[in-house]
């Protein structure tokens, strides 16, 4: 009896030392990053506020196309943001694509909104209000990140949530758009970053810190 109590206490021991030497591997490869201070964070508070500021028409197209150039702007600002401090070629070279896809995709919004006259209607300020909504949601779930400093890995977080509120906010424009060119570049973007997301979460399940 006693050899057996003796042995459970060893087994006790030594599950107790498993668990605090993982959790201490856990704690050791991490080093939070204060949201304010991280630069990725700094460049999408900076272009929410300049969302916020825009002049809504209740044109579901006109407006997609002036959020959706903001957006992308956004998006621009980041990747380039990893070129200049990144280190993983995989992303380096993700990174270049959304520069030089999303400034083509900002010409045709450009050229879109020179030549369109905004009519208000129902669904248009329906589309501003769930467009709004989805920006709010996407900045929660991006304060909500463990960020690290890390360029890479806070890149390819918060792109992904970038990239999903992009994916809601063409969605709307299907929903409520009535402009068939529009209507075909939400698609367009629908399809480019829903591949792109799963790309990126493939990446970061390889090489999160965490």
């Amino acid at each position: 009896m006693k050899n057996n109590l003796l042995g459970y206490a060893a087994t006790a021991i030594l599950l107790l030392w498993t668990m605090t030497s993982c959790n201490s591997n856990r704690s050791d490869g991490i080093t939070p990053q204060a949201h304010d201070a991280n630069v990725y964070q700094q460049i999408m508070h900076a272009n929410m506020t300049q969302m916020n500021a825009m002049m809504m028409t209740g044109d579901a197209d006109h407006d997609f196309a002036q959020m959706m150039s903001m957006h992308h702007q956004g998006a621009i600002d980041m990747a380039n943001q990893e070129l200049k401090s990144g280190s993983d070629q995989t992303m380096k070279t993700m990174a270049q694509s959304i520069i030089t896809s999303q400034t083509k995709e900002k010409t045709q919004f450009a050229q879109f909104i020179s030549g369109h006259q905004p009519t208000a209607s129902e669904g248009g300020k329906t589309f501003d209000m769930m467009a709004m909504q989805g920006m709010e949601k996407m900045m929660k779930a991006q304060d909500t990140r463990l960020l690290t400093g890390g360029s890479d890995v806070d890149f390819t977080a918060l792109m992904i949530d970038h990239h999903q509120s992009a994916l809601d906010m063409a969605q709307m424009e299907l929903n409520y758009g009535k402009v068939e060119s529009m209507r075909q570049m939400a698609q367009m973007i629908i399809d480019e970053q829903k591949t792109e997301i799963s790309n990126f979460q493939d990446w970061l399940i390889k090489n999160k810190p965490y």
